[in-house]
């Protein structure tokens, strides 16, 4: 004789109280007659600049916020990665300076 495959136990049932979906009004911001903001194309010099930033980010280990204001003040988020070099530590030492201040 087989045995059945579904499970003799009783279903427990949700306490949840089902709730019935409220329908959403369209928005007029994004309809197919009025189109989305336009798309930023950037220049081959800027994004050359970009990809060079992220670079230095990655070679200095991928540093967070609060390790960038350690390691170069309070102004460290916001500077470049020339002006950090300007400052004393470049992205290739970033970790040595970190330690060091740690």
């Amino acid at each position: 004789m087989k045995k059945s495959k579904r499970s003799k136990k009783t279903k427990k049932t949700t306490k949840r109280p089902k709730v019935t979906v409220k329908l959403v009004k369209e928005s007029k911001s994004a309809t197919k007659s009025t189109p989305a903001a336009p798309t930023v194309t950037r220049s081959k010099k800027a994004r050359a600049n970009i990809s060079e930033g992220t670079r230095l980010y990655a070679l200095a280990g991928r540093p967070t916020k609060a390790q960038f204001i350690k390691v170069y003040g309070a102004k460290g988020p916001a500077m470049t990665w020339e002006q950090r070099a300007a400052a004393g530590v470049d992205a290739k030492h970033f970790q040595e300076a970190l330690k060091a201040k740690s």
